[in-house]
């Protein structure tokens, strides 16, 4: 062998030898032992370094993150899945963390001591970046003067103001929540034409800048109705609520679509705006949708009353009698201890959302010791918008009381005016604002004196002037995670002590509406044993609900104390308590309630149902 070639065979023995007896490097930190495509258990520990306990931040990557899901899915996971999940979480963390405003976040994924199954997720989520800047503009017809009050009012519903955490939720939220409120607003082409949200890792700072564009406001034009068969288009046009070429605002049609259901003319009723036809003086038609009701309806209700007992009653609509613009409706009810018959006519909607009322009511109560005959007759006009109504009529009432062989018969005329105000969130599902009604009367009573069975007496003792004065007041307000009402009526029949108000035009309290835990109608004076009318009331009450469980939000629980009573005057008034609980289902055609109330005077429980907000 020649030295060249020896020299070479001894290098190349010394790095064989060398390589043999070099350590292999330390495996880098995550589940990779055993055979590649075998099945990996694991458990994942996820910790905020420095500490930190922000439970918001925890719930977002353990149900965000990858490797977090699939542990806890316990899907069978290969080893090499598994370390390619682990080797991902780090940058899907910070990711994460970006949206909801953390931009320096780091983290990292190691073992826990020396076992392979345990990993442990550290993340540092770094200074919160905050809204350094914020400009919102308008272009188009909302940049014009009319506009000024929408575009104050959007910049005011803007979530994220200077100083505020910048989130990507917050901002997207933002984003959607103007466009909705500009659209509603009578800009119903309202878009983004430019949003950007320029975020300085460095000074956690974000700059942002949004741009809305409009097109010009959308105005109210024709009206074009369809599913009209029975009824004119005048039913529709009486309501409308507005002129044409009135600015649009999507509260206006859907009032006027509310007001078109509230007729009971119609299955269905559907109003909406064409934005993208625009005739030539600039305005949008309106189209209006409606499937009719049948002409006749019947109804038969077989039930029992706790204060009535067994009861079945018989109901007629007929929604155009005789061809006629108007509602006929005939009710016959007859229970234990109560029959009544009436007779209502309202006509079809009148210009200036006006209608026309007269009805005929007879009852006769045999309740208690007396029988109490009442013949009314009631001619009004009805004012009725979303918000307000008014109602005047005239009321004629011939009421007769017989008891113990003796009769008394009163008759009563009276004018009277009822002003109705709603400021609610919901008229249906209320949580926020009020609603009151007023009601003044003044009318003359006719009595007949007392006697024999024939009515025959002085008739000249108990006749004279009368005033009726009502209020009612509901409110409504959030209180954080809770919800509280207010209930207040106070009532008075001013006249002579010696004049004889008929006993349907006094006032009686307890029941569901009134103080819970006492029957319906059972607080007032007592004469000769027997609970009668009085002239002076004074009821109200105060209750707190929330949600019984996050899962069934519309599912709550309330507890209350309500408070009051009639008499016959206000020295003579002594208010009673009830108190209790309740569940409320708020249902799409109202609250139905179910509540268990204590009176304090009589000890006894009482259970209570009810349904819908009533004034």
């Amino acid at each position: 062998m020649t030295r060249p070639a020896a020299l070479a065979a001894l290098l190349l023995a010394a790095s064989a030898l060398l390589a043999g007896c070099a350590t292999p490097p330390a495996a880098a930190p995550g589940p990779v032992a055993g055979a590649p495509d075998a099945a990996a258990a694991y458990s994942l520990d996820i910790e905020l370094a420095d500490g930190a306990r922000d439970g918001r931040l925890l719930a977002l990557l353990r149900e965000h993150l990858d490797l977090a899901r699939y542990r806890a899915s316990e899907a069978a996971l290969s080893r090499v899945e598994l370390a390619r999940l682990a080797a991902a979480a780090p940058a899907q963390a910070q990711a994460l963390l970006e949206t909801e405003g953390y931009f320096n976040a780091s983290a990292d994924v190691s073992r826990v001591g020396e076992d392979n199954s345990r990993l442990r997720l550290v993340v540092t989520p770094g200074p919160l970046t905050r809204v350094a800047q914020i400009d919102i503009e308008f272009r188009d017809g909302l940049a014009a003067e009319d506009a000024a009050a929408l575009r104050d009012s959007l910049r005011r519903a803007w979530p994220l103001g200077e100083g505020a955490a910048f989130t990507q939720a917050q901002w997207a939220a933002g984003k959607s929540e103007l466009l909705v409120r500009a659209r509603a607003g009578g800009y119903p082409a309202a878009h983004w034409g430019e949003t950007s949200a320029r975020v300085d890792a460095g000074s956690q700072a974000a700059e942002l800048r949004l741009v809305m564009a409009g097109g010009n406001r959308a105005r109210l034009g024709e009206l074009r109705i369809d599913g009209l068969t029975h009824h004119g288009a005048s039913v529709v046009e009486r309501l409308t609520g507005f002129k044409h070429g009135d600015p649009y605002t999507e509260q206006q049609l859907a009032e006027f679509q509310e007001r078109l259901a509230k007729t009971l003319l119609f299955d269905s009723v559907r109003v909406e705006l064409l934005p993208e036809v625009v005739a030539a003086d600039g305005t949008s038609p309106v189209r209006v949708t409606v499937v009719e009701s049948s002409l006749q309806q019947a109804t038969v209700a077989v039930g029992y009353h706790a204060n009535n007992g067994q009861s079945i009653g018989v109901e007629h609509l007929h929604r155009r009698p005789f061809g006629l613009a108007m509602r006929a409706r005939s009710k016959l009810q007859i229970s234990r201890d109560l029959r009544g018959l009436e007779l209502e006519l309202s006509s079809h909607p009148q210009p200036g959302l006006h209608r026309n009322l007269a009805s005929l009511q007879f009852e006769q109560d045999r309740s208690g010791d007396r029988i109490a005959t009442n013949l009314g007759l009631r001619v009004g006009r009805l004012y009725e918008s979303t918000r307000d109504e008014r109602l005047s009529y005239v009321e004629l009432l011939r009421a007769r009381e017989t008891a113990a062989g003796q009769s008394h018969t009163n008759l009563a005329v009276s004018i009277n005016q009822q002003w109705i105000r709603r400021r609610l969130d919901s008229t249906l599902l209320p949580t926020d604002g009020h609603q009151a009604l007023a009601l003044v009367g003044v009318g003359q009573v006719r009595g007949s004196g007392s006697g024999s069975g024939s009515g025959s007496g002085s008739g000249s003792d108990d006749s004279g002037p009368f005033g009726r004065l009502q209020f009612k007041l509901g409110v409504y307000r959030p209180l954080g995670g809770w919800f509280g009402a207010a209930r207040l009526d106070l009532a008075q029949v001013v006249a002579r002590e010696r004049v004889g108000v008929p006993e349907k035009l006094l006032f009686l309290a307890g029941g569901d509406e009134s103080v819970r835990g006492y029957a319906y109608r059972s607080l007032g004076p007592v004469e000769n044993g027997l609970t009668v009318g009085g002239r002076v009331m004074a009821t109200g009450s105060l209750e707190i609900a929330r949600p019984i469980v996050a899962s069934f939000p519309s599912l709550w629980g309330a507890v209350f104390v309500d408070a009051g009573n009639a008499a016959s005057r206000w020295q003579d008034y002594r208010p009673v308590l009830g108190y209790g609980a309740g569940v409320r289902w708020r249902s799409p055609v109202g609250p139905l309630r179910v509540d268990l109330a204590r009176a304090q005077e009589t000890g006894k429980w009482r259970l209570h149902f009810s349904v819908g907000i009533t004034l």
